[in-house]
């Protein structure tokens, strides 16, 4: 005889700080959750006060802030227990490894018929790539400690717990538990999608207990959660899995295997609930692969940081390349036309497609287009430096003067009118520092700061396959900063197959200038590649945030000091 256990699981879209607008988000879950006749409600890691809360848990009065909520959304419960995520605050802080008093926990509570059944403590921290828990949260020492839901023994755990075979839900499951329930702020990545579903089907079949995986999603600053939420049953199996990038209420009649008594006597949560008319069986949603998941991922990571902060739109300086391009499709995907404003700043070096691509491109987006000649104003400031710069031949001075026209206007623009410059710029230029400060580089966000060039040029026809937004003529032409005469990046820059290829090496996986010579490049040029890397980690730190992607992003992925001599 199989046991039925119904589950919901609540994806939802949760802003780091903002304890009013989760709580009311949870509570509009319980709601749903109570009346769609569920046993318990999933929600996703530290729901309360938003991931990653990273420094505001170290103010108490945000952290007891956090536990009045926690408090209330208690008193709301009912028949349907509810997980969710929350900082909770230690009687006695925990020294650990590091000598380092951490006073608050990342922590999931039960909460059930208008109490707090109990607490659990997350044990495995990961402090890696973005994270930074052990910073913040002392590691659980807990015992095994389980609940008995509807008649079922479960266990509960978040995130990192799960990722480790012989972490807290094995323990559960050696415990007696048939369910383990898991909390998450996975962020996404390339490619990481399917390593967490085949990590949550090894679980359920070693452990021979079904797995709930519930995952937020949106974007919270540089990260972006993609949801992706999934159910497996004991026998590794996939019951279902929520949209990808999209928020999702779901709920699911999950069948069990008879279990043995558990070894740790179990937490009376809620009593079976009988006479519920059965669902029908989920439909799972096709996954995005490649280009659409990628390029999802960068509409959802500029939306979230666009609405989250309050911008009003965005402003994207248009110059008929295909960064720009690229750009400003992403933010009217995101936003809407009516929210994007795009202007072109031509010069006596920029091409006549540098104007007419710009204009093409953003009548097929319906968004709003100007143009703003700079000749007047860069000619103005290279007579007031010609006391200094006269009797010198033009160099990349007076190059990066007009990108840094450029880069006035635009913030002029919105400073004027509300919208946020978004900056065009993508990895492969920031890699080698082929980028102005305070020009091009100016802008609240970098949509593209993770994505390699030649990904750019991939996601503009993906972009296109049923019907042009970016014009051909765009992706077509030869790539050009066209800040002098009959300029081409090849001039400076190495051709961005070879480019991106060596980046990936030296960026993402941490080779050496010997080890990735060895794999067919020629050393010089991969000196020369490596040494661009290393002394343009200056402009980096000034740079924007931007969406992270890859395995290593700029930023809190790959922290490399500026004053730095070393090659390897």
């Amino acid at each position: 005889m199989r046991a039925t256990i119904r589950i919901a699981g609540a994806q939802i879209d949760l802003t780091v700080g903002d304890l009013s607008g989760n709580e009311a988000r949870i509570l509009e879950a319980m709601l749903w959750a109570e009346d769609a006749g569920a046993d318990v409600l999933v929600l996703p890691e530290l729901a309360v006060v938003g991931y990653p809360p990273e420094d505001l848990v170290l103010r108490e009065g945000f952290v007891a802030e956090n536990l009045r909520v926690v408090d209330r959304l208690a008193e709301a419960s009912g028949t349907c227990a509810v997980v969710v995520g929350f900082v909770d605050p230690l009687d006695e802080g925990v020294i650990d490894d590091d000598s380092v008093e951490r006073r608050v926990a990342n922590a999931a509570a039960v909460l059930a018929q208008g109490r707090i059944t109990g607490v659990y403590h997350k044990e495995l921290l990961p402090n890696y790539g973005v994270f930074d828990e052990a910073r913040y949260f002392a590691e659980s020492r807990e015992a095994v400690r389980l609940w008995d839901i509807g008649g079922i023994v479960t266990g509960v755990s978040i995130c990192e717990d799960i990722w480790s075979p012989s972490g807290p839900p094995a323990h559960q499951a050696a415990a007696g538990a048939r369910l383990l329930l898991n909390l998450n702020g996975s962020p996404f990545r390339i490619g990481k999608g399917e390593e967490r579903a085949a990590l949550l089907r090894s679980e359920a079949i070693r452990s021979g207990a079904a797995v709930v995986y519930v995952n937020c999603v949106g974007g919270q600053d540089e990260l972006v959660f993609d949801g992706d939420s999934m159910v497996f049953d004991a026998d590794g199996s996939l019951v279902y899995r929520a949209a990808q990038f999209a928020e999702e209420l779901f709920v699911v009649d999950l069948p069990l295997p008879a279990g043995r008594a558990p070894g740790t006597p179990p937490i009376p949560v809620v009593e079976k609930r009988d006479n519920r008319t059965p669902l029908r069986g989920p439909v799972v949603p096709p996954r995005l692969t490649g280009e659409a998941e990628i390029y999802e991922a960068l509409v959802t990571g500029l939306r979230g940081y666009v609405k989250k902060n309050g911008f009003a739109g965005v402003v994207i300086g248009s110059s008929g390349g295909i960064d720009s391009a690229l750009a400003a499709t992403i933010a009217v995907d995101a936003l809407g036309p009516d929210a994007v404003h795009t202007i072109t700043m031509p010069t006596r070096y920029s091409s006549e497609g540098s104007v007419t691509d710009s204009e093409a491109l953003a009548a097929n987006l319906a968004c709003r287009f100007d143009v703003i000649p700079i000749e007047a104003t860069f000619k103005s400031f290279v007579a007031t430096l010609d006391p200094l710069f006269g009797g010198t031949a033009p160099d990349v001075a007076e190059e990066n003067l007009q990108a840094r026209i450029r880069g006035t206007i635009l913030m002029a623009v919105s400073n004027k009118f509300g919208g946020m410059v978004v900056a065009t710029g993508n990895k492969s230029e920031m890699a080698v520092g082929y980028a102005t400060l305070y020009g091009d580089m100016a802008g609240g966000f970098t949509v593209l700061k993770d994505v390699y060039k030649t990904l750019v040029y991939r996601l503009a026809r993906w972009r296109n396959r049923e019907h042009e937004a970016i014009p051909s003529a765009i992706i077509e032409k030869a790539p050009s900063a066209e800040l002098r005469p009959d300029q081409l990046d090849t001039d400076s820059l190495p051709p961005y197959d070879v480019l991106d290829a060596v980046l990936e090496q030296y960026i993402e996986q941490d080779r050496t200038v010997d080890e990735i010579a060895a794999v067919g490049f020629d050393r010089d040029l991969v000196c020369r590649i490596a040494r661009m890397v290393d002394i343009n980690e200056y402009k980096r730190r000034q740079a924007p945030p931007g969406v992270k992607i890859t395995s290593k992003g700029f930023g809190r992925d790959r922290r490399l000091p500026i004053t730095n001599r070393y090659l390897s």
